[in-house]
């Protein structure tokens, strides 16, 4: 059994995809980051960094695991899937997951901050990161125009790259033109555990609209 905490999130989506696609059963403690539950010590003492998700692993000593792209690890190693087996196909994964945590989240992330949060527009920073986020795109156009996958068969880079990409609504940046992306994102969202794994936690249960989300996130940000 894994317990995991978690928030809706792209971060905490990545977590709750891997787990349902790959069928581990698992229980769910939502943390309202509104509520700064993920500061609290109890918390800390799971996640040092006081960030979503954790999971803890009950099958090995209540081992806990934070950092969304270390649990996508841990989770693909612990079971043998959504992670190839041979040194050039595992190393292949790992690339795109590192051009994910490192690229991707980081970019996006900041275009989130200065597009939506933030309460003074500053259009050099708004334009900085809508452009890194667009060239990002690119870079995963490319690859998809060649590659079914990031990393040839689906596995957890493409969920941990899929959680931030489908939001690119959300962060202000188009990828009018980037049409392997855009059936890349199409085709992993048509999967059901995918969109299991999207709906936890339950966004109706912690935000109501997009209001609420905005003025919970420049709380966060104080």
């Amino acid at each position: 059994m894994i317990e995991l905490y978690t928030s809706p999130t792209p971060n905490g989506w990545k977590a709750s995809i891997a787990l349902e696609e790959l069928e581990l059963p698992y229980t769910v403690h939502a943390i309202a980051l509104q509520k700064l539950e993920q500061k609290q010590e109890w918390y800390l003492k799971l996640n040092p960094n006081g960030r979503i998700p954790t999971i803890v692993d009950k099958d090995v000593g209540d081992f806990a695991v934070f950092e969304s792209g270390a649990i996508l690890v841990y989770l693909g190693e612990k079971t043998g899937r959504l992670m190839p087996q041979d040194t050039k196909g595992r190393s292949r994964v790992m690339q795109w997951l590192m051009f994910q945590m490192g690229g991707i989240g980081p970019m996006m992330g900041q275009a989130n901050v200065f597009f939506r949060y933030a309460p003074e527009k500053i259009p050099f920073a708004i334009d900085r990161y809508h452009r890194e986020c667009r060239r990002l795109f690119e870079v995963l156009d490319k690859q998809l125009a060649a590659h079914e996958f990031l990393a040839d068969e689906y596995s957890i880079a493409d969920i941990a790259t899929w959680s931030w990409v489908h939001t690119h609504n959300w962060s202000g940046v188009e990828i009018d033109g980037l049409d392997h992306l855009r059936r890349w994102i199409e085709v992993i969202g048509e999967r059901p555990a995918v969109q299991r794994g999207r709906a936890i936690p339950n966004p109706a249960d912690m935000v109501r609209d997009a209001d609420t989300l905005v003025d919970s996130a420049r709380k966060i940000l104080v």
